[in-house]
């Protein structure tokens, strides 16, 4: 699914307005500030599983040319992914 600014945008200001209602942050500087940074790392996360799903793909597609045939490419996904997911340290 392709996020657009606006998703994230709402996504961080509903976290940030359930913290405050929790009372489980208090701000040390501007809430803009800490709303600008959780968009940032938001989008940052989320880019990096876009890039993962690329190298997953891009595997997928070398294991498909070397075994054809037999190659049953929607069970590998999966196990492929999380295991990349692991070695670059990528929470899903």
């Amino acid at each position: 699914m392709k996020l657009n600014t606006a998703q994230f945008e709402t996504i961080a200001v509903k976290v940030l307005e359930n913290w405050k209602k929790a009372n489980l942050i208090h701000f040390k500087v501007d809430e803009k500030v800490v709303l600008n940074r959780m968009i940032e790392a938001l989008k940052e996360d989320y880019q990096k599983e876009l890039d993962l799903e690329k190298d997953v793909n891009k595997m997928l597609d070398q294991l498909e040319r070397t075994n054809p045939g037999d190659f049953q490419r929607y069970k590998m996904y999966p196990l492929l992914k999380q295991k990349m997911a692991k070695e670059k340290k990528v929470i899903l």
